[in-house]
Formats: C-alpha cells, structure tokens, sequence
C-alpha cells in the first residue's frame, strides 16, 4: 500500500500576509513551517514518496538539507504561472498528475504545523477504509456546532427546531473544510479535475490539530502552542 502513496506538498514563493512564511524560523526550526512538515511526513510509513512542488529556492534548499538523496523528497520546479496570487486552483489541480504517477495522493500544506505523523497515519488508514465503504475521498474538516448567524437572513441558519435559542448541542452539525488534508486517487483528480470526489469522507480534526497559518497571529500563536506542547 506505501507505495501507492504519494504526497503533494506545495509551497509557493511570495507569500503576500506573511513575509517568507513557509521558511521563516519557526519554534526551534531553521527551516521554519517547510522543515517541520517535512520531517513530519518523514516519519509515514504508508507513503512511497513526498512531491515538493515550489518556485521557492529557499524551500528548495530546506529539502536539500535534510537528505533529498533518499530519493524520498523529490522536488518538483513549479511552473511560473502555477506559483502567482491569481492562479486559479484548478489548474493547479489539474498539474498535480504531471508530477506523479502514484494510484492515491494525499495533499497537505505546512501551515498545518500540528497535524502529525500520526494523525497522517489515521488519515491514510481512514481513507482505504472509507472508499471501501462507498466513499472516494477524503478531506479533513472542522466540527461546528455553534449559533451560526447569516447577516442576510438576519437569524441563525443551523436551527433545527422552532427554538430561538436552542443548546448548542441541538443545531445542525456543520464542517469547516481546513485544508490540512485532502486525499483521493489519481484518477479523481483526471476526471473530476478536483482533489476530492463527488462523496469525500470527512475526517474531523482536534481544535489544535486544525489550526492554519494564514495570517501574521496566526503565526505567533501557533507558535506559542508548539513551543507549550512539544
């Protein structure tokens, strides 16, 4: 099964919220985010491969230096026009299969420091489970089950019942999609030209575990987290 595996990782140069965010010192780690991640994805057993694809020579030498020779990292040069703000996702979708040849990928990101090793494991495991369980795919999402408000509407759109203000527990379960994993075969992605199928199984995720790096705060936050916790 390891083999089949390949992960898609990518990272692009020119981060506009925050300066060098993939490489930049991260708790500990020279190599920042790129480093962690990939010294995380270094410890899967069930993968046969981990596609690096960047227009950043930074990050490049981050997986030069931890041993690219293993032939485990294969760096893949992103092309210009896949590396710009207003790349569309799609097209991006739709390189991923020039760059591997592996049955089943898994894509992650680095500013999903707190995913693990073995939470990458559980995901690998769940997703063989569920496709075959009449699933295709696989992404991992947030639990909410809070008052979600639409200001349109002017009232909470996940009411279940005539109660103005049910117990949480009561509303509608909704799923944020956090971006930390998605996981299909390569023939989803030739012919749905997405990352996920038209039935993904939702793989939930700790409030830690899902927390993304998109901002400045969001940054130093997540850095306070690893640094209590690891």
């Amino acid at each position: 099964m390891n083999e089949s595996v390949s992960v898609f990782l990518p990272v692009r140069k020119g981060s506009k919220r925050i300066e060098k965010k993939n490489t930049k010192p991260f708790s500990g780690f020279d190599g920042g985010l790129l480093e962690l991640k990939l010294k995380q994805l270094l410890k899967i057993e069930n993968i046969g491969e981990i596609v690096l694809s960047t227009n950043d020579p930074e990050a490049i030498n981050v997986a030069n230096n931890l041993g690219i020779r293993d032939k485990t990292i294969i760096v893949k040069k992103r092309p210009e026009f896949l590396a710009k703000d207003s790349t569309d996702l799609k097209d991006l979708v739709a390189y991923v299969p020039e760059v591997t040849n592996r049955e089943h990928i898994l894509w992650t990101h680095v500013t999903s420091p707190f995913v693990s090793s073995s939470t990458y494991e559980k995901i690998i495991k769940s997703y063989f489970e569920s496709i075959s369980n009449n699933y295709d795919s696989l992404m991992s999402v947030n639990t909410l089950q809070n008052f979600i408000w639409d200001k349109e509407v002017n009232d909470i759109i996940n009411r279940v019942n005539n109660l103005k203000w049910p117990r949480t527990q009561d509303l509608k379960t909704l799923y944020e999609v956090n971006s930390a994993a998605f996981m299909a075969s390569i023939n989803i992605y030739s012919k749905h030209k997405d990352r996920i199928g038209n039935r993904p199984y939702l793989f939930e995720l700790g409030k830690v575990e899902a927390i993304d790096i998109d901002w400045h705060e969001d940054f130093k936050i997540a850095e306070l987290i690893y640094e209590n916790i690891s």
